[in-house]
């Protein structure tokens, strides 16, 4: 029978003191503390959900063959796309930078989930600590305890990325812009109770018949009710 180590350093006082007493006897008289729960991933992500965003790259090739790296930085609260820039040479420094921009005056977050990228170098982490943000990174290899940008860029990809051929930055930058404005305001979200990042009124049918108007090139589609 297991034996903690203060039963163990009680059994051991008893056989000093010449009282003869087995193992398990000692165990089985020990008060059993309850021990608090681990708190899991999942329950971290939800705990935090206020004061956590997480931060990631995923590559876009262009026309020409160059490969362009996308920066992200997701809000979990809302799902809201709090930054987003785009480079062809990523480094430490030019991350910390657009952390800086993301979070002007003192709106840092408390947390910031990241993986463990060498990108995130020492003047990347320098810089995050300054700014009083905790960084929290995953087990390796583990992508799904990084869900929300996980998921964030899968559909960036599906509905916008992949039907389109890219130039060159700008032009991925404002593919990303109009992309980003229908995800906020027109997007509904499973996670949000069917509604978008940035809340969308019920309109009811007596407000009008509904109209559709053409999004992202006309990718998508923003439904609404206008009057006659």
């Amino acid at each position: 029978m297991r034996i903690s180590r203060c039963g163990s350093r009680i059994h051991g006082e008893l056989q000093k003191l010449g009282i003869e007493i087995s193992q398990a006897t000692v165990s089985k008289y020990m008060v059993r503390h309850r021990e608090p729960p681990l708190q899991g991933w999942r329950t971290f992500l939800d705990n935090h959900v206020g004061d956590l965003v997480s931060i990631d790259f995923f590559t876009v090739p262009t026309v020409t063959f160059n490969v362009l790296f996308v920066f992200v930085v997701l809000a979990h609260d809302r799902r809201r796309v709090v930054h987003v820039n785009v480079t062809e040479s990523p480094g430490a420094k030019w991350t910390a930078q657009q952390i800086v921009e993301a979070f002007p005056w003192n709106t840092a977050p408390r947390c910031l989930l990241r993986d463990r990228d060498g990108i995130y170098g020492h003047g990347f982490t320098s810089r995050v600590g300054h700014m009083g943000i905790k960084e929290v990174k995953p087990a390796p290899r583990s992508p799904w305890q990084s869900p929300y940008e996980e998921r964030l860029i899968g559909t960036l990809r599906r509905d916008c990325i992949d039907h389109v051929i890219v130039f060159n930055d700008n032009h991925l930058r404002r593919i990303l812009r109009d992309c980003l404005f229908y995800y906020h305001s027109c997007r509904t979200h499973l996670s949000l109770e069917k509604n978008a990042p940035e809340p969308r009124k019920v309109e009811p049918p007596d407000h009008g018949k509904i109209v559709e108007f053409p999004m992202v090139g006309g990718l998508h589609h923003r439904y609404r009710r206008l009057a006659a």
